[in-house]
């Protein structure tokens, strides 16, 4: 046993461990790159000359052809979360010394993204990175038999070392125990679109929860992520004295909140919302509304540091747990009852 650990070529890990430092510290080492402080380069350096380092030849072999370009593709939507997203990944990669090719698509079918993704290859960009609403999207990519990675942001059922994602499941059961701890009985959901899989995980985990309180669930109302739809929703939601509703993102908690509040329900004190995001104007609402927050900061540099991983050293990928969201209580929820 240990001879045969003896004759294993070191990969990048092993010098990670060695060397006290992430994977990540090794690569922006190995290419050279900034914000690496100098003892810790030379901690690397050592570790690196110790096990007789050096990436894979296939791995050297692709980064002498590197054109230090990736082909952004990002939904043909101004939400929110893939905006955000998208300018935080744009942040990581510049601070590891890469272009970004941003193409919007706005077709989900295979045609459509396929299309997309040759009009990329033509500029021989390193990667592809893809941030998914639909996931048709996903799906049309996995159809196609590409020579370069593609690193997906997708609430994907299916994991995959190259797809990250945010814990949108959790992220909901949280939500509604929180609403069940209060005291809520009746817990409402007003969804994202069906075929996105973020607000598909969403309502997973509003169902699971309320299965594991034996509470039953009312069949959700859908919306397409725009305050207007949670006003459109809102308007016609039935809400029982006492009642709780968890909506799919903050922008329909917008239309429900002025909904409501042109119904006479008085929030929180007739029933409780809850939102999801937490973007930068729900603690500034009337009332400031308790969300779901995601770090949109930290998928961005996860999604650089797959591909940095994908091109130098795709042997060693692994799968990541989904990045945890955290419950910010506010004004919007309350006791049913209570004054």
């Amino acid at each position: 046993m240990s001879e045969e650990k003896g004759s294993r070529t070191a990969n990048i890990f092993d010098v990670a461990r060695l060397a006290g430092v992430s994977h990540q510290t090794v690569s922006r080492v190995l290419n050279d790159l900034p914000n690496v402080r100098p003892a810790t380069r030379a901690r690397v350096e050592q570790a690196i000359a110790q096990l007789r380092y050096s990436p894979s030849p296939a791995a050297r072999a692709l980064v002498t052809r590197r054109t230090r370009t990736i082909g952004l593709v990002t939904p043909g939507v101004s939400d929110y979360g893939p905006t955000s997203v998208a300018m935080h990944f744009n942040f990581a990669a510049r601070a590891a010394r890469y272009n970004v090719e941003t193409v919007s698509s706005l077709d989900a079918d295979a045609a459509g993204v396929r299309e997309v993704v040759e009009g990329l290859l033509r500029q021989r960009v390193d990667a592809i990175v893809l941030i998914v609403v639909d996931i048709a999207v996903l799906e049309a990519v996995r159809g196609l038999d590409l020579s370069i990675p593609v690193v997906a942001a997708a609430s994907a059922p299916r994991r995959s070392p190259l797809i990250v994602s945010i814990d949108q499941y959790r992220g909901a059961r949280a939500a509604v125990r929180h609403l069940a701890e209060l005291g809520h009985q009746r817990i409402l959901h007003v969804a994202g679109p069906q075929r996105a899989p973020d607000a598909t995980e969403r309502m997973r985990g509003w169902r699971d929860e309320l299965a594991a309180r034996r509470l039953a669930a009312v069949e959700p109302e859908y919306g397409d992520w725009s305050a207007a739809s949670g006003y459109r929703v809102g308007s016609a939601l039935d809400v029982e004295p006492d009642s709780a509703i968890f909506v799919g993102n903050d922008h329909m908690s917008i239309g429900v909140l002025s909904a409501l509040r042109e119904r006479g329900i008085r929030v929180p004190e007739d029933v409780s919302v809850v939102g999801f995001d937490d973007v930068p104007e729900a603690g500034y609402l009337y009332p400031a509304l308790t969300t779901v927050r995601q770090d949109f900061a930290a998928l961005g540099e996860l999604i650089m540091q797959k591909v940095l991983i994908a091109v130098e050293e795709p042997e060693t990928a692994t799968e990541d747990t989904p990045l945890p969201t955290h419950l910010i209580v506010r004004q919007s929820t309350r006791a049913p009852g209570a004054e």
